[in-house]
């Protein structure tokens, strides 16, 4: 047919209802494998996922493990390589031993030795810096009591002190009373093993003679400024004050042939006590019993009541029979100290 005839014959009318049935058919076609359709996209994205997934794990290895090795008491040099052949990573911390052979050596590892771990772990290493001292150092010319003191601190929690102090040997020098006048071994001997030294101290000027003070009917002020600044010890006894006795004084001293004795003699006194003491504070006297020292060596009375702290009296005494006349907050606590160490307590009531 030709093309003039086709247009001659066309109806649009007809046109548009064949139109409009072919476009019904595809439609209806659509619906018909909607659901085939979704369930091949909903697969093929399900594979790539899975594809994705392998491949990353296949091409990303994780962290090889190892075993940790031994490298307890091996020096730090040798402990380092070999944590590094097995990709370990140290985590160093220092620490002073008893031993001085055991400078640089490693004493604990953490994890312990054979654990399985990953590589790149860190290895944490206790590395000795060996001892605290490694010499004798110069006592000379110091105070005994605080060498005593600076090695105890030294070498607190320690097994093995490497010095120790024999007890001393005291003779009498116009050097203060405490001072040490020579040593064994001397200075700059090398430190071991445990070693023992001994030391001589001073004992003071064996002559040394002091003015006996007067101490009876002062008030309790002057008393203490007394008991702190003479070289005379003074043993007292307390009885509560009878008749006209005035309170809180000391109401009579030994009587010594001559006004000067000799450093640190012993003399005994008597204090009154009130009648009645105040509601809040009470005058007391303080006593203890310590070692008899062969010097004079400085004591600290304090009182301490809800944390707090008050000092009362420092002075120097050799011991044995220790009395003390005080004044301090009642149901506090008396502290006598020597060289920075609590030797007695009392409470006051």
């Amino acid at each position: 047919m030709k093309l003039t005839e086709k247009i001659k014959n066309f109806k649009p009318k007809e046109f548009a209802e064949d139109v409009k049935k072919e476009s019904l058919k595809t439609i209806s076609a659509i619906d018909n494998n909607k659901k085939p359709f979704l369930l091949v996209a909903v697969l093929a994205i399900a594979l790539m996922f899975i594809i994705c997934w392998v491949t990353f794990f296949a091409t990303v290895r994780g962290p090889e493990q190892v075993m940790v090795p031994n490298v307890e008491g091996k020096e730090l040099t040798t402990a380092l390589l070999e944590l590094q052949a097995k990709e370990l990573y140290p985590k160093i911390q220092l620490k002073y031993t008893d031993n001085p052979d055991d400078a640089g050596k490693i004493l604990n590892q953490n994890p312990i030795s054979g654990s399985i771990v990953k590589a790149g772990r860190r290895i944490n290493l206790t590395v000795s810096r060996g001892t605290i001292l490694d010499h004798v150092e110069n006592y000379i010319g110091q105070k005994y009591d605080d060498v005593k003191i600076n090695l105890q601190t030294m070498f607190t929690g320690s097994t093995r002190p490497l010095i120790v102090l024999a007890e001393p040997g005291y003779k009498s020098d116009q050097s203060e009373a405490g001072t040490i006048l020579a040593q064994d071994p001397p200075e700059g001997t090398i430190i071991s093993n445990p070693v023992t030294v001994k030391l001589i101290v001073s004992k003071g000027p064996e002559f040394d003679n002091t003015r006996i003070p007067n101490i009876t009917g002062i008030s309790f002020e002057e008393l203490i400024t007394t008991i702190a600044t003479t070289k005379v010890v003074f043993d007292f006894t307390a009885h509560t004050a009878t008749g006209n006795e005035k309170e809180g004084v000391v109401t009579s001293q030994e009587a010594q042939e001559s006004e000067f004795v000799p450093n640190y003699t012993r003399i005994n006194a008597e204090l009154s006590l009130p009648r009645t003491q105040k509601p809040s504070e009470v005058l007391g006297l303080f006593s203890a019993n310590l070692p008899d020292y062969p010097y004079a060596v400085e004591m600290t009375l304090e009182s301490s009541k809800d944390g707090i702290k008050e000092t009362i009296i420092k002075l120097r005494h050799t011991g044995g029979n220790v009395t003390i006349p005080y004044i301090a907050e009642k149901d506090s606590e008396l502290l006598l100290s020597i060289a920075g160490r609590v030797v007695a307590r009392q409470t006051v009531d």
